[in-house]
């Protein structure tokens, strides 16, 4: 038989007989070392085949369909046996949790970091809809963060307004502004308006707490309305009173207005709106609410 295989004069190496624009490919053998490599990862495919999971198949004898593997390992048996773990972790942390008060929970730096865990997942999930993922709150929504506390801002007081909520529960919180527009015409409105927006910025000056029938007449129209038909909710110095869920207006915070301004607070005494929140006492067990309370305490300071 004749060897019509035609060698390269440069390197020696047999050619493919491939030519094109005077280049001849050359057939270079595969390195060692690589055929080796390959060979070894055939075998090693074969081992992971019979130990491991590797092909899908319709079958329910394995996890998702998929070949059991002699060994019967799955990446969802491993997760869901590192997941007990956790579990039996939080378990031992909730018992804790359930039969702790709140100053013990405090006092206790793991319980306290577990119900801030606890809370913060629980707000992201339940509360962050109307009151922002960080707490900030927006118009008509109260900003957890300031420490301005309508409804009081202990660890009670928290606990009770995420359990019954506001005006959506019979045991909730049930304050209402009266509707001014009825009452005050527009001039009236607009002098009380601008009283209520000097009491934010310091401008309004406050008259004494004990005034005779004469000195309350003599007070500005702004003033003196306040006096005679607000002081008894928000105080004579009109910095609120928890009690009644009035707000401090005292303070320059705004729930139904962004900046405050004399307009918004006119047509808030024209025509009130009144936020409700939902109770979560039907919706969330009582651990979670705790450690909500936690949380939302941790935001503002609390008081």
């Amino acid at each position: 038989m004749v060897d019509h295989k035609e060698k390269d004069e440069v390197t020696g190496v047999e050619t493919t007989g491939h030519e094109w624009d005077g280049i001849k490919e050359l057939n270079t053998p595969l390195p060692r070392w690589w055929l080796w490599v390959f060979y070894l990862t055939i075998i090693w495919s074969v081992g992971y085949w019979v130990f491991y999971p590797a092909w899908p198949v319709f079958s329910d004898d394995a996890e998702r369909g998929g070949t059991k593997g002699s060994i019967e390992w799955t990446q969802y048996r491993e997760l869901k046996d590192e997941q007990q773990e956790i579990f039996q972790r939080r378990e031992g942390y909730l018992e804790r949790f359930h039969d702790a008060d709140f100053e013990a929970i405090v006092n206790d730096n793991e319980l306290y970091a577990f119900a801030l865990a606890g809370g913060r997942a629980a707000f992201k999930d339940n509360c962050a809809t109307c009151h922002g993922t960080g707490g900030a709150g927006a118009v008509g929504y109260p900003n957890l963060n300031d420490d301005d506390w309508i409804w009081g801002g202990d660890m009670q007081d928290i606990y009770r307004t995420i359990q019954y909520g506001v005006r959506m529960h019979d045991e909730a919180h049930q304050s209402m502004m009266p509707v001014y527009g009825a009452m005050f015409d527009g001039a009236q409105i607009g002098a009380v308006a601008k009283y209520v927006k000097g009491l934010g910025d310091g401008s309004s000056v406050v008259p004494a707490d004990d005034l005779s029938e004469q000195a309350l007449a003599a007070l500005p129209e702004g003033a003196r309305l306040f006096r005679e038909n607000c002081a008894a909710c928000h105080g004579n110095n009109g910095r609120g009173m928890q009690e009644f869920g009035a707000p401090n207006l005292a303070d320059a915070i705004w729930l139904k207005s962004a900046d405050g301004s004399v307009a918004a607070i006119a047509n808030q005494i024209r025509n009130p709106k009144h936020g409700r929140m939902p109770a979560w006492i039907d919706r969330l067990d009582d651990d979670t609410i705790r450690q909500l309370t936690v949380y939302v305490h941790s935001l503002g300071g609390g008081e």
